[in-house]
């Protein structure tokens, strides 16, 4: 095995890395927007904006960090799904500048706190519709002419991508709901173990919907998941799932504090497993790999020394961020 073929893997890695954490990270906060209609409360806003306010920014590091890498690392990808994606990609940009702006002011005004309010939830609403929708369209393919799309403005926006953009859009209503089990008390909290039963119910189902659907997009997919001996190395994923939603349910019905957003957050890192199950070695599906789309050997490894300091300095004081603000916050004390 060659060098490149070394460093693109590797790289791979990293970026698949650093888009999961952003995912996992950054999608209970967006799931704390999409929640917000659902606490009319200010007293409650208040609180679910405490919760989250001295990591919600820190979040984002992650997702500039995936982009960014994509654009160094695979060139030729970023070329290709860029033009594929403008629509989705810039709402989802124009929704986080709308809920961080929106995050910052709520607390400067009285009067126009409700407008502010409104957009904290929509931004984060079309944010997250909108990186489900992403992910849809890419899992469905683009059009692709020697190094170049050829698809249209649109192609995008279709039943699939749909799909998977509410099926995010609950995910990460999930994550919302058992990160407020977790970090608060009393009704608020009663609160969010009953919406995490429903977003549970509900991100099973669409779960369930995307893993029927997508084998049968490309027949690829197909082979890799149900063709002998593929099989026996992907069928532990939807195992382990069953397997993580019964100990999910589990948990809430005993009203564990800690226990359901770890859970729900495995069900997520399943998902993502599936998802790179389906896709590797592609990075544009069906059309160029990894190899294909890598930069320069000498490119790459440059990188991978600027990387190798990066990542574990933006674990550390993310590690220490949440250390820090650890414990249940309320509204009398913030965190205590």
């Amino acid at each position: 095995m060659s060098v490149s073929v070394d460093l693109a893997t590797v790289w791979a890695f990293i970026i698949a890395f650093a888009v999961f954490v952003y995912i996992v990270m950054d999608g209970f906060d967006l799931g704390l927007g999409i929640l917000f209609p659902l606490f009319p409360a200010k007293a409650d806003r208040d609180v679910i904006m405490n919760s989250v306010a001295p990591v919600w920014d820190g979040n984002e590091t992650w997702l500039v960090l995936g982009g960014g890498g994509m654009m160094a690392a695979f060139p030729l990808a970023y070329a290709v799904l860029m033009p594929a994606l403008y629509t989705p990609v810039i709402a989802m940009l124009l929704g986080l500048v709308f809920r961080g702006v929106a995050f910052e002011f709520r607390w400067r005004t009285r009067r126009e706190r409700n407008l502010w309010d409104i957009a904290f939830a929509g931004g984060s609403l079309v944010a997250a519709l909108a990186q489900g929708v992403a992910l849809g369209a890419i899992l469905q393919g683009v059009h692709v002419e020697g190094r170049h799309y050829a698809g249209g403005w649109w192609d995008w926006l279709t039943p699939f991508s749909i799909l998977t953009g509410v099926a995010l859009v609950i995910g990460y209503a999930l994550l919302g709901a058992t990160w407020l089990v977790m970090k608060t008390e009393g009704e608020l909290r009663e609160r969010a173990y009953h919406l995490s039963w429903i977003f549970l119910i509900a991100m099973l189902g669409a779960m369930g919907a995307v893993s029927i659907v997508t084998p049968f997009l490309h027949v690829q997919y197909t082979q890799r998941w149900f063709a002998w001996p593929n099989i026996i190395l992907t069928a532990p994923v939807p195992i382990a799932v069953a397997g993580v939603s019964a100990l999910l349910l589990r948990s809430l019905a005993k009203k564990y504090d800690y226990q359901p957003f770890s859970l729900s957050l495995m069900l997520f890192a399943l998902s993502y497993a599936g998802l790179g199950i389906s896709l590797y070695p592609y990075i544009v599906p069906q059309s160029i790999t990894i190899w294909q789309a890598a930069s320069p050997e000498k490119s790459q490894l440059f990188m991978l020394f600027g990387v190798a300091v990066l990542i574990p300095l933006i674990l550390g004081y993310t590690a220490w961020a949440y250390w820090v603000f650890r414990g249940k916050v309320n509204t009398a004390s913030g965190f205590h």
